[in-house]
């Protein structure tokens, strides 16, 4: 072994700590760089391959009633690859073993029992026959969610029809990747499912045994999607056509491309943040070092080293913490990129979900912190170059003391000499100063972005589920039927209050931009639904005109006061002028509101209404329940207490693991920044401690002085991390700024507190580490250093 080897593993034994401290964050950097960049690549190919391979539609569309004829019409539009067009309707549906009425979308499948778009995957059993019509698929997750396998029945109430279906099989579907109920905001899989079955039972029961009232479209590579959607809404319109729209509105898609986009940005910044604490650990390990080997060094240059070999010795020690992250930071991002798919493979369903090791990813992962790790020595190793043998074999110049601001302004006269000892010792090494608050600060941001994801999760459930829907249960209506309806619902049992409801599908227009949405029409004071802000400021829908949601105005570019163009797509279809009236920063969705008489007008269809809201007597909660599952009138039903459990076990669940995850590589940033710190300190100055023992200041004073000092750096990199923390947290609401989601700034003293409390214990840890090395301190090995 040559000599530079053996040095090298002497000083890496010697310098085992602070080396094991980097090595940590560098494991925890290399993994979250490995895990989130193998999410990214496991959710877009996966999102890639099963459009591909399943023939995803691009473009969907929803019509009244349409003759059969109008498929080759359709068909002959340039640009159209492949039409499909299908009979899909929503249902009440009777689940075995489920108190709640769930509700089911049925999709047909064509008479040749072979889809030509978004075709099904069938997990379990098999497609239903072409000449069995009460054979079903149903949806994985709603089986799962209700225990169901094939061989089970359900009952459904097909059109005011009540069936029987038989489940022979259990399946997925590009087209719901991500399964929801229109009009939900959040997975509640086990009173929402999608069931394929086929086209026969579907006609038979919507009269549509010539027709369709869906369509969706494959378009040739050199398409022009709007072109295609404008030709189809021409051709389409005297059917009732609800306006097509291309994939990028579909939800299910959204709601998938939104996580990726997001992805891509933790994907970013946190490895980001875990390396460049990487760089500054080693830094402040390797300056130290350079400044202790100066006669080292010397020795080997007047040896016949050359610089080249001598940097490359540092370089080396410096890569060694990194080189270990790397061993143990690969497997374990791996291992984590699996756990996080199984996390995604919950509410996000791919036929096949598993996660490949993706060597490029692990290659790139290593590089960037190889790179950050010579960025971190270049100084020290610049250091080690340069210095002359003849300079490096003398003790190095005293440090230049002089007076600090504190003692201009005669502050030291109120400091005990230990403090001035502290204050001095701080203030005579800035940029080491500067980058240990920096590093200390990082740590303190990422703990408070951690629990402001937590905060945040919080802020949406409570205010949605607390604020926002405060009925029991909302029904929707087959048909939009006349107010007397809401009498016959006040009749059901254990039902307390009504409020009715009205929505329509609109598309919003605004020069060129145009939106396709709902317009929700509530009564003048309602109670049940509300609109509320960020703020927990509730908003009443204006007496006239329309209250628009923040982020549908700025999609729209309007504010209160100007106008834009309403176009219903349904019923009498008109177009209108209608004013602006207020927006209201809600966190989901993009909806328009309406006073409910207002929109009567602006329909023409006086006093219809699409639904209602409920407020139910929970003791009789059963019974009801009982008689919505015979309503032939109802095809949608919400029950506001499953909605929150659903979303509680998919969503909130969903980021806990991940979340802890971050919470766990900030501790371990804190712990290595403070540790370091100390740790490097106690070495620096063991000969000065000494001296100071041997005057007479006690162990405990002594200690103190050490951890004076670190107290110091703590305490201002905790206040900078407060503004770092915030700016953080606003970073990450401004990104998760969606159509679909708007991350609130929660930025809650308690997340504060966490972080603080985190790094108080960080320090704690690294105190007792480093306290048995001060009592222990050899004053004579100590003294005996020449000068």
């Amino acid at each position: 072994m040559r000599m530079l080897n053996r040095k090298l593993a002497r000083d890496v034994m010697g310098l085992a700590g602070p080396l094991l401290a980097v090595a940590m964050v560098a494991v925890s950097g290399i993994a979250l760089f490995v895990t989130l960049r193998s999410m990214r690549g496991f959710l877009s190919d996966s999102q890639a391959n099963y459009y591909r391979d399943y023939h995803f539609a691009d473009v969907f569309v929803l019509v009244k009633r349409a003759p059969a004829s109008v498929a080759r019409r359709i068909a002959a539009i340039p640009g159209v690859r492949v039409v499909e067009p299908r009979i899909v309707f929503e249902a009440v549906l009777d689940v075995p073993g489920l108190a709640e009425p769930a509700v089911g979308r049925f999709v047909s499948i064509p008479a040749s029992g072979e889809p030509l778009l978004n075709v099904p995957h069938v997990r379990v059993g098999r497609m239903p026959a072409p000449g069995a019509p009460r054979e079903v698929l149903i949806s994985e997750a709603f089986a799962q969610a209700n225990k169901l396998v094939p061989g089970d029945s359900l009952g459904a109430v097909l059109n005011g029809r009540w069936e029987r279906v038989h489940v022979v099989g259990v399946a997925i579907s590009p087209e719901y990747i991500y399964e929801m109920q229109g009009g939900e905001l959040f997975p509640d899989n086990r009173l929402f499912g999608v069931i394929w079955t086929p086209r026969a039972l579907l006609a038979s029961a919507t009269g549509l045994e010539t027709g369709f009232n869906a369509m969706a479209l494959q378009l040739a590579p050199d398409a022009s999607e709007p072109d295609v959607i404008d030709a189809l809404d021409r051709v389409l319109e005297p059917y009732g056509a609800l306006g097509a729209y291309g994939r990028s509105e579909h939800v299910s898609h959204k709601f998938l491309t939104d996580e990726i986009e997001q992805n891509n940005v933790g994907a970013v910044i946190m490895p980001a943040i875990l390396l460049g604490v990487t760089a500054f650990l080693l830094n402040v390990v390797l300056s130290r070092l350079v400044a202790t080997q100066r006669g080292q060094i010397a020795l080997l240059k007047a040896f016949g080293y050359t610089n080249r070999e001598i940097g490359t010795h540092y370089l080396l020690l410096a890569l060694t913490p990194v080189a270990a992250g790397a061993v143990v930071g690969v497997p374990l991002g791996f291992r984590l990129a699996e756990a996080t798919a199984g996390i995604y493979a919950r509410y996000y369903r791919f036929p096949v979900a598993t996660v490949r090791p993706d060597w490029e990813v692990a290659l790139a992962a290593c590089l960037i912190a190889a790179g950050a790790a010579v960025a971190g020595a270049a100084i020290a190793v610049r250091a080690a170059v340069r210095l002359p043998p003849a300079e490096g074999m003398r003790p190095p110049a005293p440090a230049w003391f002089e007076a600090g601001l504190l003692e201009k302004l005669g502050v030291q006269r109120w400091l005990a000499p230990s403090a001035r000892i502290v204050v001095r010792n701080t203030a005579r090494r800035p940029l080491r100063a500067v980058a240990a608050v920096t590093g200390i600060a990082l740590a303190f941001a990422m703990l408070v972005v951690s629990r402001f994801s937590f905060s945040a999760i919080d802020r949406i459930k409570n205010v949605q589920f607390q604020y926002v829907q405060r009925e029991d249960i909302s029904v929707t209506f087959r048909e939009a039927a006349p107010r007397t309806a809401i009498d016959a619902l006040r009749r059901l049992p254990g039902v307390l209050a009504v409020e009715p409801l009205r929505i329509v599908p609109v598309a919003l227009r605004h020069g060129t931009v145009e939106r396709r949405t709902a317009l929700i029409a509530l009564p003048a004071g309602a109670e049940l639904r509300q609109i509320v802000d960020q703020d927990l400021r509730v908003h009443r829908v204006p007496a006239s005109g329309v209250l628009l949601t923040t982020k549908l105005a700025e999609v729209l570019h309007v504010a209160p006061g100007d106008s834009l163009t309403v176009e219903l797509r349904e019923g009498t279809r008109r177009t209108a002028r209608v004013a602006v009236s207020a927006v209201a920063n809600e966190m989901l969705g993009t909806t328009a509101y309406a006073d409910l008489e207002f929109a009567a007008r602006l329909t023409g269809e006086r006093r219809a209404i699409s639904g209602a809201l409920l407020a139910v007597d929970p003791r009789r909660e059963g019974e009801l329940y009982l008689t919505l599952k015979d309503q032939p009138a109802l095809v949608g039903i919400g029950i506001r207490s499953a909605a929150l459990a659903g979303f509680e076990r998919t969503v909130a669940d969903s980021f806990q693991l991940m979340l802890s995850i971050a919470v766990i590589f900030a501790v371990i940033i804190a712990f290595g920044v403070v540790y370091n710190g100390a740790r490097v300190s106690l070495s620096e100055r063991s000969r000065e401690l000494a001296s100071l023992r041997v005057l007479g200041f006690s162990k405990r004073e002594v200690t103190m002085m050490v951890f004076g000092e670190q107290i110091l750096l703590t305490v201002a990199g905790m206040a900078v991390g407060v503004g770092v923390g915030y700016g953080l947290c606003a970073f990450v609401s401004s990104v998760g700024n969606t159509e679909l989601f708007r991350i609130p700034l929660v930025v809650s003293w308690a997340s504060y507190g966490f972080a603080a409390a985190v790094i108080v214990g960080a320090f704690g840890a690294s105190g007792l580490a480093m306290r048995q090395r001060i009592r222990a301190l050899d004053i004579v090995e100590c003294l005996k250093t020449g000068e």
